[in-house]
């Protein structure tokens, strides 16, 4: 299978899911703004969702595809079917005690991830009962992971890059239709997150059948399919998912600061997310299943070299989308956002935070890069140290940069210590000899720095005022977003063009 055009795939599949998340977001804050409602619901789902992106994206994919990757290698269909119902049925059974467990005890959870809401009876029982709501969303996620894991590795990358679509169309859907029909509007964004998990699963049962590896209830936590997944995914949760821990920390620490602040960094990690998820989660998506392939095969040497692939391509998309982030920041919130309770000072936070996020947005996707040649691997401790440290680097620069820059701090560290994590891990697959990177690395960088320094000079001298995005209509702001995004992206690449990179250059084909 091309690589490049799986790629393509994937992103195109993301692109939409994005495209919908921003409208999601720009109905969700024309209609609730940012403040007490906004700030419940997204501590009331942030938690499911870490918990979704740990088991889901995180840990639990990490620990799982390189063992069904290997099964379908070299043990064939039937034992491959035989893991996957295992594993599926350990995993929903474990998965949906914890959702139970969540709904049952919301409250405590609230008090342990947002203590400053006890100081406010009425946000904090808000808070408690949108996470009853939302909190079956894990048990839905888990499995989808599930599914998507398989999908990939049979080259289905499709299905499971589609799936987020239908969580984002049931929130705008909610709130559109369904908000005033709510004694509290805002529990309709509970619902959305319950319905829009459940749509996502259901639409895994016809490909899952069409390959023949729909998962049928057989608990057996004695397989030894099993007991490998849950020994690599136990300390995995740490290795992959410390981003995410750290935003759960980060929320702790920003229920102290005042009332917006979990709002304007979730503005901003939703425009952040937008190249994360279209690169780094694209990039790892398809990285994860051939790595593992080829370390089955036992190649090393196409195994280095698809992996300097992935680490191309990440720097020649990733840096030209952080710099425009931190350039562009004021354009996009004012397009996206200020529109109804959302205002002109709400920018501003929003984007602080999003520059300081945007410093640490290259760290972020490489470690998506990086870390799924461990786990292709089956090294599980590596990735772990040095998530471990990144995590603790993270709460000292929390500590450091709470004070001076509030909200924007906490964005700044976890972006820093992605950076550092990123460059770990890059240590550690040259020092084990996993990783030779391919000639040409010097020439490369000074390519991709002159097409950047074009496409910076060609955004400032088109953004245009701050006072300009305030004052114009919806209309006229996206018109000019529009054209300042799509003529950065036409210079950057025609720079690139001109200085000699070809698309052919970056195909790349996986074994079967």
């Amino acid at each position: 299978m091309n690589l490049l055009r799986a790629l393509a795939t994937v992103s195109g599949m993301t692109l939409l899911s994005r495209i919908l998340g921003f409208v999601r977001d720009f109905v969700i804050a024309r209609a609730f703004g940012a403040g007490v409602e906004t700030d419940a619901f997204f501590v009331a789902f942030r938690l499911p969702n870490l918990l979704r992106r740990m088991f889901a994206e995180g840990a639990f994919s990490q620990a799982f595809v390189p063992i069904l990757a290997e099964y379908k290698n070299k043990r064939g269909e039937d034992a491959t079917r035989i893991l996957v119902s295992h594993v599926a049925s350990a995993l929903g059974l474990v998965v949906l005690v914890i959702s139970v467990l969540g709904a049952i005890f919301s409250p405590a959870v609230i008090q342990a991830t947002a203590p400053g809401y006890t100081d406010d009876p009425d946000k904090f029982a808000l808070t408690a009962e949108l996470t009853r709501i939302t909190f079956p969303y894990i048990f839905f996620m888990s499995l989808v992971a599930l599914s998507g894991g398989v999908l990939n590795t049979w080259s289905r990358f499709a299905i499971p890059a589609f799936t987020p679509v239908l969580l984002n169309l049931s929130f705008i859907g909610m709130a559109l239709l369904a908000a005033p029909y709510f004694d509290k509007p805002i529990l309709a964004l509970g619902w959305g997150a319950f319905i829009g998990g459940l749509a996502q699963l259901i639409l895994q049962i016809r490909p899952l059948m069409k390959i023949g590896m729909l998962p049928r209830f057989a608990l057996d936590f004695s397989d030894p399919g099993v007991r490998r997944i849950l020994k690599l995914m136990a300390p995995a949760i740490l290795g992959v998912s410390v981003s995410q821990i750290s935003l759960l920390i980060n929320t702790a620490f920003a229920s102290f600061l005042p009332s917006g602040s979990v709002s304007w960094l979730y503005y901003a990690d939703r425009l952040m997310e937008f190249p994360s998820g279209l690169l780094g989660a694209t990039l790892g998506t398809i990285l994860l299943p051939s790595l593992s392939k080829i370390h089955a095969s036992d190649k090393p040497e196409e195994f280095s070299s698809l992996l300097d692939w992935g680490l191309r391509l990440t720097l020649m998309l990733t840096l030209p989308s952080s710099f425009a982030l931190a350039l562009i920041g004021i354009p996009l919130v004012t397009t996206l956002f200020l529109h109804g309770a959302f205002t002109v000072p709400d920018v501003y936070q929003t984007r602080d935070a999003l520059t300081a996020y945007s410093l640490g947005l290259t760290g972020l996707i490489l470690v998506k890069v990086l870390a799924p040649a461990f786990y292709a691997r089956q090294d599980v401790r590596t990735p772990v140290k040095i998530g471990i440290i990144s995590l603790v680097l993270t709460q000292l620069m929390n500590l450091a940069f709470i004070g001076p820059l509030q909200h924007a701090g906490l964005a700044l560290s976890i972006g820093l210590a992605s950076c550092i994590n990123a460059g770990m891990l890059y240590r550690g697959l040259r020092q084990r000899g996993v990783y030779h990177p391919q000639p040409g690395w010097g020439l490369f960088i000074g390519k991709v720095a002159l097409a950047l320094a074009a496409m910076g000079i060609f955004l400032e001298l088109t953004m245009g005022s701050h006072e300009h995005w305030f004052s114009s209509s919806g209309s006229v702001r996206s018109l000019h977003l529009s054209l300042i995004v799509s003529g950065g992206i036409v210079v950057y690449f025609a720079t690139l063009f001109a200085l000699g990179f070809r698309v052919k250059d970056f195909r790349r084909t996986s074994i079967h």
